[in-house]
């Protein structure tokens, strides 16, 4: 970390974590994060007016947190970067409209950056520059999606994306169905454990021939996980919990990394990144880890703490766009589930200045 690189303040607020964090050059100072997931629990899921609503009581305290913990002051900062999409949409308007006062209050320029972007670029933070080009997978409760990185800042192509159900969401309405909490991820991880993932051979969504190569479903797997739920139940026998959440995950874990390493493959790139929230499971950590080394691909993978949404990753963005010149930035990378794809989505952003 050199002391002339630019200190940038990143936050995100783009579902129910209200994170800000703090970084210089490739330096991570601080990470702090407030979620409302609890508010949620109750109701299965993220209720979008719940979360905005968090978003507001949290964010002052939050920046306050990831300040004293870096041991600067909002007038050090050099930029401020903040996720602007995709996201909730009353979830990402408390965070622009709190980003935008905090940079009018101290004349900074702010940064508006793409969510999956920044999934990208925060493994920076852990592993150093980024092999480009290479091959991201982003797993979460709202995207899964297969990106090729020829530049983290200006050019990435999206191979792929789900067309239905994201990986993390079926993770929440399976573990629902199986009796867990909300979120649903971490408690099938932890109870898959004990299970068998040979017990059930649950199917594997568009891996046909004739399917897309590269976009993912998983609300077929979550319907036949039901089923064979609900048939045991209708017919007195006990459900294998255990049995259910490993053949589930396995499902999941092996459609995710094949078509991950098989597009490493095909653009003859030797890096897979793996980010987002579902890339805690150890499953699917274990799973690529596996494939890509029997095929020579190296992977990344960033901790458990920087996969799931936090400020670091929009503050690691911002500090790559104003290394930058901060002229280019990726907003759209994928549109809505179900809509036409384009197949590279690039846009020129300015970097705005509170005062001209």
């Amino acid at each position: 970390m050199r002391a002339d690189s630019p200190l940038v303040l990143g936050i995100e607020t783009s579902c129910d974590e209200t994170g800000v964090g703090i970084v210089r050059g490739g330096a991570l100072l601080s990470d702090v994060v407030s979620s409302s997931v609890e508010a949620h629990a109750r109701f299965g899921g993220v209720v979008p007016e719940v979360a905005s609503r968090a978003h507001l009581e949290a964010m002052v305290p939050t920046v306050s947190r990831a300040l004293d913990q870096a041991g600067v002051r909002l007038r050090d900062v050099d930029a401020i970067a903040v996720t602007a999409g995709p996201g909730l949409t009353s979830a990402l308007l408390v965070g622009v409209a709190d980003a935008k006062a905090y940079a009018l209050a101290v004349d900074k320029p702010l940064y508006g950056v793409n969510h999956l972007a920044a999934h990208v670029a925060v493994d920076c933070l852990e592993h150093g520059p980024l092999p480009e080009p290479c091959i991201a997978l982003l797993v979460s409760g709202g995207h899964s999606s297969l990106l090729l990185v020829e530049s983290v800042t200006d050019d990435i192509t999206a191979l792929g994306a789900t067309i239905d159900d994201a990986a993390g969401e079926a993770f929440d309405k399976v573990a629902r169905l199986l009796g867990m909490p909300f979120p649903g991820g971490p408690h099938i991880d932890r109870v898959a454990r004990d299970g068998d993932a040979g017990a059930v051979s649950f199917p594997r969504g568009l891996t046909g021939p004739r399917d897309a190569p590269y976009d993912f479903s998983f609300s077929g797997l979550k319907t036949a996980v039901a089923r064979w739920v609900e048939t045991r139940r209708r017919a007195g026998q006990d459900v294998p919990v255990a049995d259910v959440a490993a053949s589930f995950q396995e499902a999941v874990a092996d459609v995710l990394t094949a078509k991950a390493v098989r597009a490493c493959r095909t653009a003859g790139v030797d890096t897979l990144l793996i980010g987002g929230g579902v890339a805690a499971n150890s499953r699917l950590r274990a799973l690529a880890d596996q494939r890509c080394a029997a095929v020579g691909v190296r992977l990344r993978v960033p901790r458990a703490s920087l996969c799931t949404d936090n400020g670091a990753m929009a503050a690691a963005l911002g500090s790559l766009l104003v290394a930058d010149d901060g002229r280019q930035v990726l907003i759209g990378l994928l549109l809505l589930a179900g809509a036409e794809q384009e197949e590279s989505v690039t846009a020129t952003y300015l970097g705005y200045s509170p005062r001209g």
